[in-house]
């Protein structure tokens, strides 16, 4: 009842035999989709189609949802997205000749939406398998939109029987089935990660898995020991081909691979690069190819921060940034990170000094701005400032100086940002780090104004880590912004310790409570003082309001301040911290 096999004609004489003394040539694809952009999209399947076969592959493998992009998110509610999905997937199929071509691509059928992927072959669509397991957690929300699909599908090239699969259908334990509602309300019935075992029970010797799994710090650890898994209990080879590429503030890291049927390695593409892999496989097992070296972590992040920043601004028109330099850590990194994405004839950095700033941010400004050669520009703000006090002394008459003044600079620098923005149409990156995010250490409409937060889930510790690692890579950013306390500079003699934890401590505490979702007395019980766990949790909470109206930023952790994390801003829940 589980086979569903489709064949060439040399294929069919030995449907259920193994592929001894065959060898078949499978291509990866990861590429950079443009979500929305059909005719781009099935124009680089083509492109990938081309090069596979110039290289003798039979078979062509792209990542999920690759004709449209992924997440399509609310245009998957529109029914006239998925009519033109279907008619740029007819066309892409009826320009597919001499090799097998597997795509991904959302699918309306009988009034139910589906996430797919297609066979194309000579000109026709030969089959469609529709996912399975639809992940609904985290940054995905796929039970929204898709129903899940069911029967396996598996075609034969030269006598080899692979199967398809979706990313999230590998995740999971194999295990009991689990009730749950479907996108239209009503009750379905799935399995946990049973799709590849079905794959195998209707006759596939090797799983090819389409996939947009977007990067985090741990997530390429995370689905090579799931794929593993896998491989290992279904007796499987797997070929897996994942998105690359920026998608508002999601980055998709690529870094495709091949695993044979113990779940041994064989195969690794580029991290946050395209690319074009082809596997061999021979006798249903890959054989030995190229694995691109693993990064680490700081190389890994900062390559994912410049893919979303050159994502971001190239796929929305912008033609080019501007950020305001303040002679700060949190600054100087956005601008390396922003002419490394952009180069540095697209970017443009503003100084606006105050009476409180010190002449060493001046000093290392104007320095970092030479060694990167962007253009800059200096524009006091006292001037604006004074004008501003003066015109609310009468409103202010008798009240003492408090943050509201320091405020009133971060405005006017906002709105210096916005106004060159406006006049030039280069985006303003914000330069706001997560610890910053996470506790309201920031202006509305001054520092916050923005569009497009490039730092905004990367915690302060690891801000001082990036920055000393792109000085190994060329020293761009000056010592002694790495290594001077960080300061708002908005009164004398300021440091941000002088109303903040330690950036360690902070750092620390928010990563269990708002990444790992540990409660505040599990934070305590792990060795913070219940006052710094006090202060830190206070401050998350009564700062949501301020997150809701802050620019979309890169995620690269397991849990940003973003598509993962939705918080009332209205709430009288309080938690016990021991």
């Amino acid at each position: 009842m589980y086979k569903r096999i489709i064949g060439d004609g040399s294929a069919r004489r030995k449907r259920y035999n193994s592929a001894m003394g065959n060898t078949v040539r499978i291509a990866v694809a990861q590429f950079n989709c443009i979500l929305g952009d059909l005719a781009g999209n099935a124009a680089k399947i083509l492109d990938c189609a081309a090069r596979a076969k110039a290289e003798g592959a039979a078979v062509l493998l792209t990542p999920e949802l690759s004709l449209c992009g992924y997440p399509p998110e609310d245009l998957l509610l529109r029914d006239g997205f998925f009519r033109d999905c279907a008619t740029a997937l007819a066309q892409l199929a009826a320009a597919v000749h001499g090799i097998k071509v597997v795509v991904g691509h959302p699918q309306l059928a009988e009034g139910r939406r589906y996430n797919a992927a297609s066979l194309l072959q000579e000109g026709r669509i030969a089959a469609t398998y529709r996912k399975r397991n639809l992940p609904n957690y985290t940054v995905f929300d796929e039970e929204r939109y898709f129903e899940p699909g069911g029967e396996p599908v598996v075609f034969e090239v030269s006598g080899l029987r692979l199967g398809i699969n979706i990313c999230e259908d590998l995740w999971g334990e194999q295990g009991p089935v689990e009730a749950g509602a479907s996108a239209s309300g009503q009750q379905r019935r799935v399995w946990r990660a049973d799709a590849p075992r079905l794959a195998r029970a209707a006759g596939a010797q090797v799983l090819l898995v389409l996939n947009a799994s977007p990067y985090h710090t741990r997530q390429h650890a995370s689905r090579l020991a799931v794929a593993r898994n896998r491989a290992a209990e279904n007796g499987l080879a797997i070929v897996y081909a994942n998105l690359v590429g920026g998608q508002d503030e999601l980055v998709f890291d690529g870094a495709s691979f091949a695993l044979d049927a113990r779940g041994e390695l064989t195969h690794q593409l580029p991290y946050f690069e395209e690319a074009l892999e082809c596997v061999d496989i021979v006798e249903g097992v890959p054989q030995p190819g190229r694995r691109a070296p693993d990064l680490p972590l700081e190389a890994s992040v900062y390559r994912a921060l410049c893919l979303g920043v050159r994502d971001y601004v190239g796929k929305n028109g912008f033609p080019g940034a501007i950020l305001g330099l303040s002679g700060g850590i949190d600054s100087a990194l956005t601008l390396a990170i922003a002419c490394d994405a952009l180069g540095a004839d697209k970017v443009r950095a503003v100084m606006m000094p105050s009476q409180y700033t010190a002449d060493i941010s001046w000093i290392d400004s104007r320095d970092m701005v030479r060694r990167l050669g962007v253009r800059y520009d200096e524009i006091a703000i006292k001037p604006m400032f004074d004008a501003f006090l003066a015109a609310l002394a009468g409103e202010f008459r008798e009240l003492p100086v408090d943050a509201t003044e320091e405020n009133l600079q971060a405005r006017i620098r906002g709105t210096l940002l916005m106004a060159v923005s406006n006049k030039f149409g280069s985006i303003v990156l914000t330069t706001g780090n997560k610890s910053e995010m996470a506790v309201g250490y920031s202006t509305l409409y001054g520092d916050m104004a923005g569009g497009f937060a490039a730092i905004k889930d990367v915690a302060k510790t690891l801000v001082y880590r990036l920055a000393e690692y792109r000085n190994t890579l060329g020293a761009v950013i000056p010592l002694r912004i790495i290594e001077r306390p960080p300061s708002a500079e908005l009164r004398p003699d300021q440091t941000d310790q002088d109303s903040l934890p330690s950036y360690a401590v902070l750092d620390a505490i928010m990563s269990g409570y708002m990444e790992q979702n540990l409660s505040a007395a599990e934070i305590v019980a792990g060795g913070q003082r219940v006052e710094d766990v006090e202060r830190v949790v206070g401050l998350i909470k009564r700062n949501e309001y301020k997150r809701r109206q802050a620019p979309v930023g890169i995620r690269i952790t397991q849990r940003g301040f973003g598509k993962d994390w939705r918080y009332p801003i209205t709430s009288r829940y309080r938690e016990k911290f021991s």
